[in-house]
């Protein structure tokens, strides 16, 4: 058995996975949100900690696992998120600072300014954004007061929440390759932190973990930190490059697009760096290893009926890349909604909303409450809803959030077969919004392609759970290939001309929303 932790933004959910990577085990919580400024998002790293070490254990119980039963643990996590520790003590020296967090955006804007993009962008694949962990690192560095000093005295220590939750499990300082491909100070062609980098955004390489494959063994955890079981930590991934490999999308030309907090639409790009088109970022997919722990004696293979014919792919092992869209506000837009407005109950009422209206009738909502991420990347854009009328309500603003999740995705897989060069035959959803019919219905409309559900609806958790059996030899890349089975498929019913009117109209909502806020300093 497996334990797979997928650490997300706002909660924690744990499953215990068995020899077949069916779910027998399964626990959540979430945490609270903190935001000292407009703009700004935290977490306490306390509470992640213990609410994760709390539903790992829930989830072992109700699958009845005892010491000795599991195999392995694999971690998904939430990425970008900055975390910083004694790691004499293992005490926070600050809240973690979000991915979501928009502080550092004058920051990028003077890195930009002055021409550091093109070198940033050629090492790591990304764009100066404060998205990425970089500039939260430099800013811990420059208000913490003696943050500096100790990290020179080797008592404070950098991390993604990845490295939080190993550390906090194993006592090791580690990360993986896809999530230090999310810093900003990454090589990803050589595999390796850059020093020309660690230069420019001014932070010390002995403050950061050592990178490790995806897929492999990083450390035995502490009996005391897993409720008795002492097991290896075997599998590692931020929660999207988790995703991808929970969907099979091994081989490249495949993709996904996951629903959460925020939406990320990933594109695997084979084993070969390759140039992100504008608005994308290139980065590490996953990173196999070879298995550092012998497989059980007679381990049972993950089924490998399969809903659909798939072409066997090329070398499962090495570093793997993809080309990704990063949505920073969908379903956090749906929970505004909700805890912001009142709009809705819960965030189901939006598909019942949204069908029963016949059209928008000109309402678009352009949720930039953090900015714009990918194709756009404009942290100044703000929220903005037009074309009310008197005859608006609830449906419309219901309508215009989901059709909103829906148009931003579209934008995305437009870049991206821009840079590809090739056409999107299908497109793997997954995430708490994919039960929304409504959604994944107008998803299909308006990319004209059909869109297709997995058989589970936890692929974030099951990509932890299968790197952590490739990690210490349970399964293969091809087992994880051939136990894809599809659930359903929403196949596109709109024309051309129903479609054009609606995404003319979003255009010019997005262009109403952009540069909104003036920069900060």
């Amino acid at each position: 058995m497996i334990l797979a932790i997928d650490q997300g933004t706002t909660g924690t959910t744990c499953f215990v996975f068995d020899a077949q990577a069916e779910p027998i085990g399964r626990a959540y919580r979430e945490f609270a949100q903190h935001f000292p400024q407009p703009g700004w998002v935290e977490h306490d790293l306390r509470e992640i900690w213990s609410v994760t070490q709390a539903v790992a254990g829930e989830a072992l119980a109700d699958a009845g696992v005892r010491p000795g039963d599991l195999a392995a643990v694999g971690i998904a996590n939430q990425r970008e998120t900055v975390c910083v520790w004694d790691p004499r003590s293992g005490e926070p020296l600050h809240n973690a600072i979000v991915w979501q967090d928009r502080r550092t955006a004058a920051r990028c804007d003077q890195l930009r300014a002055a021409g550091h993009e093109p070198l940033v962008r050629a090492r790591t694949g990304l764009i100066l954004d404060p998205y990425f962990s970089a500039t939260k690192i430099a800013w811990l560095l420059e208000h913490v007061p003696g943050l500096r000093e100790r990290v020179h005295e080797g008592t404070a220590v950098f991390g993604t929440i990845d490295s939080w939750l190993i550390f906090r499990l194993t006592g090791e300082h580690l990360t993986d390759a896809t999530n230090a491909s999310r810093t900003l100070l990454y090589d990803i062609a050589a595999g390796r932190w850059d020093p020309e980098l660690l230069d420019l955004f001014d932070v010390p390489a002995r403050a950061l973990p050592e990178v490790r494959p995806s897929a492999g063994v990083f450390g035995q955890t502490l009996p005391a930190a897993l409720h008795g079981h002492a097991v290896p930590i075997a599998g590692v991934a931020g929660d999207q490059q988790a995703a991808l490999f929970g969907q099979a999308c091994v081989d490249p030309g495949m993709a996904k697009t996951t629903y959460g907090t925020g939406s990320f639409v990933l594109l695997h790009a084979g084993f070969t760096l390759p140039e992100p088109g504008p608005g994308l970022l290139a980065t590490v997919a996953s990173e196999i290893g070879s298995p550092h722990a012998p497989a059980p004696p007679t381990p049972a293979k993950v089924s490998s009926e399969i809903g659909s014919p798939t072409v066997p792919g090329p070398p499962t092992r090495g570093r793997a890349y993809a080309l990704e869209a990063s949505i920073f506000v969908t379903g956090a837009a749906v929970q505004w909604l909700r805890d912001g407005l009142g709009v809705i109950e819960r965030a189901a009422d939006t598909e019942s909303l949204a069908a029963s209206l016949d059209s928008n009738d000109g309402v678009y909502f352009v949720p930039a409450l953090t900015g714009l991420g990918s194709p756009y990347w404009d942290p100044h854009a703000r929220g903005t809803i037009v074309g009310l009328t008197r005859g608006a309500g609830r449906a419309h603003l219901a309508r215009a959030t989901l059709e909103a999740i829906a148009y931003q995705t579209l934008d995305a897989v437009r870049a991206m077969e821009a840079a590809s060069g090739q056409p999107l035959g299908e497109l793997r959803a997954d995430g708490g919004a994919s039960a929304n019919g409504w959604l994944m219905q107008f998803q299909a409309d308006v990319l004209g392609v059909p869109v297709v559900l997995g058989e589970s609806t936890e692929t974030t958790a099951l990509g932890a759970a299968y790197l952590a059996g490739v990690g210490v030899g349970l399964w293969t890349v091809t087992d994880v290939r051939d136990a894809w089975r599809e659930r359903r498929r929403y196949q596109p019913r709109m024309g051309e001309d129903e479609r054009a009117p609606l995404l003319a109209g979003w255009a010019d909502a997005l262009a109403r929303a952009r540069n909104f806020a003036p920069p900060t300093t």
